[in-house]
């Protein structure tokens, strides 16, 4: 995609400054970002999220604390960017995709929210696809069935939990949930539900032989009413300006799955790049007029743009391993760094640097939440020795977690008669300099990095900014708010090393695939 705008810090037709507000709803934490109508950010807010695992596989979040959370982080913006709220143009959320979060019809949470990386329903996906479920599921769903997907959870629910099941108003994704605690309308965005395994690619809808097909049509009423990203879907209402400050009837548009907006603030437009989300989930996606009907790739689903589909290879098995790395392996590194003013991230990109690339280290399988090969696969460190430190650890997560990347790339470029021009790296792997070059020397392709931090809340803000007719196109708004900071070329002389290096991974996931039962 080729921009014309050519001066980012002039006010559009000289009207006054808007201001949006973007929401980032993911695995492990809430943002809100606001940004004038250049894309300049002016404030932001991020909270944790506390996720609630009480047996192995379960990874749930309490809703109504989500919701004080969504709360919080806009009243904190708002007192830090000093902007009053009834000068805010329009809210956009995104938000994880998959996991289920219901609404009972007692008009409160039914129960808690199920997060994308929750494992319960495996033996649900595996069981379609041993009795023909899923082949006959995939000609109106274009994709395969995932654990973590509202059909899967759906079935587990009424198996394992009847009443909670047999109390659902409203099933929602996760943004849409935060969407209708604003607004008070219930709404299904066609990105995330295309997604979900409810909906036939086809006709764009829902279609009851999908919920006959996984045993769970009795749920078809609880199907919110599909609306489009660059739609206005509601507006604040007065029970949710008195909780979170902005102002009753501001326009909240329909909003992204978060994998979406990322793609927007990173410029996808047409299909000359792939994007790597480098976060909790590896993200592997590029857009195309129509979806891949072999069954070669993971899932396709609806992109914000409209007449193109989002062909997707996706696992969580990206940078959340480093979280883990250093959250459970430096502790005190990490306390030393926090006592100092020294930023823990930057110590182990320090770390990983110091190491060469044609230094053996350990395979490290960056499996410790879900896996992209055999679904009960684990985490581990293959091949340590008394000579490797941290610092080769560290690397081997860099690597692992990058190879991971690589095992999904290649079944993307399997399904295109070209090569992409570059990558479009976001996510956590992307404020690394080592890091944006090991994927660049990994993947033998340039990297581009777009220039903003919080990628998922500027495609929020674009597509808001859009919506709320700021600029004529989405592609307008994008070369306005969302420029390319630097572009990242292989080193053709590691092609060797990294080739090597990521032979030795698959092998070790080749050995080990018969041990997870």
């Amino acid at each position: 995609m080729e921009c014309k705008i050519t001066n980012r810090n002039l006010t559009v037709w000289g009207i006054f400054m808007k201001y949006f507000l973007g929401l980032d709803n993911g695995g492990t934490k809430t943002k809100a970002v606001l940004y004038d109508q250049n894309g300049k950010e002016l404030a932001h807010h991020v909270v944790s999220s506390e996720v609630i695992m009480e047996r192995p596989g379960f990874v749930e979040r309490d809703m109504e604390e989500m919701w004080q959370m969504n709360c919080s982080v806009i009243k904190a913006v708002l007192v830090g960017s000093g902007i009053p709220a009834d000068e805010i143009a329009g809210v956009g959320i995104c938000g994880h995709g998959k996991g289920l979060y219901l609404w009972g019809k007692d008009d409160r949470p039914a129960g808690y929210g199920i997060v994308s990386s929750d494992n319960r329903a495996v033996s649900y996906p595996e069981k379609w696809r041993k009795d023909g479920t899923e082949e006959k599921a995939f000609l109106l769903s274009c994709q395969h069935v995932m654990a973590c997907q509202p059909v899967a959870l759906l079935a587990w629910l009424k198996d394992n939990r009847p009443d909670q099941y047999g109390n659902i108003k409203w099933i929602f994704e996760c943004k849409d949930y935060i969407r209708f605690r604003l607004t008070g309308e219930a709404r299904a965005e066609i990105t995330d539900y295309s997604g979900t395994g409810l909906m036939n690619l086809h006709t764009q809808q829902f279609d009851p032989e999908l919920l006959k097909l996984f045993g769970i049509e009795d749920v078809e009423n609880a199907l919110p009413p599909l609306c489009r990203s660059d739609e206005i879907a509601g507006r604040i209402t007065q029970k949710a300006a008195k909780a979170c400050g902005l102002k009753e009837g501001t326009p909240v548009i329909g909003g992204m799955f978060d994998i979406n907006a990322c793609a927007v603030a990173a410029g996808i437009m047409d299909p000359s790049r792939i994007c790597m989300i480098a976060g909790t989930w590896s993200i592997n996606e590029y857009i195309r007029r129509s979806p891949v009907l072999d069954g070669k790739v993971l899932m396709n689903s609806l992109y914000c743009l409209p007449g193109y589909y989002l062909v997707e290879e996706s696992s969580a098995t990206s940078a959340g391993n480093n979280e883990w790395f250093i959250r459970e392996l430096l502790p005190e590194i990490q306390r030393e760094a926090e006592s100092s003013g020294q930023d823990i991230y930057q110590i182990v990109d320090d770390w990983v640097e110091e190491i060469p690339p044609e230094t053996p280290v350990p395979v490290f399988l960056p499996f410790l939440m879900a896996s992209n090969v055999n679904p009960r696969a684990q985490s581990c460190f293959i091949g340590l020795n008394v000579s490797h430190t941290r610092k080769h650890m560290a690397r081997s997560v860099f690597e692992g977690i990058t190879f991971g990347h690589k095992y999904h790339l290649e079944k993307l470029l399997a399904t295109r008669n070209r090569a992409p021009e570059a990558i479009r790296l976001v996510g956590g792997a992307s404020r690394a300099k080592v890091w944006v070059q090991m994927f660049a020397d990994v993947m033998q392709l340039p990297v581009e990095v777009p220039e903003a931090s919080e990628t998922g809340a500027l495609g929020c803000a674009i597509m808001t900014a859009y919506t709320t007719g700021i600029y004529p196109s989405l592609q307008d708004g994008i070369c306005k708010m969302a420029p390319i900071s630097e572009k990242v070329m292989p080193d053709t002389g590691k092609k060797e090393i990294y080739d090597r290096k990521y032979g030795a991974y698959l092998r070790a996931v080749e050995a080990l695939d018969g041990l997870w039962e």
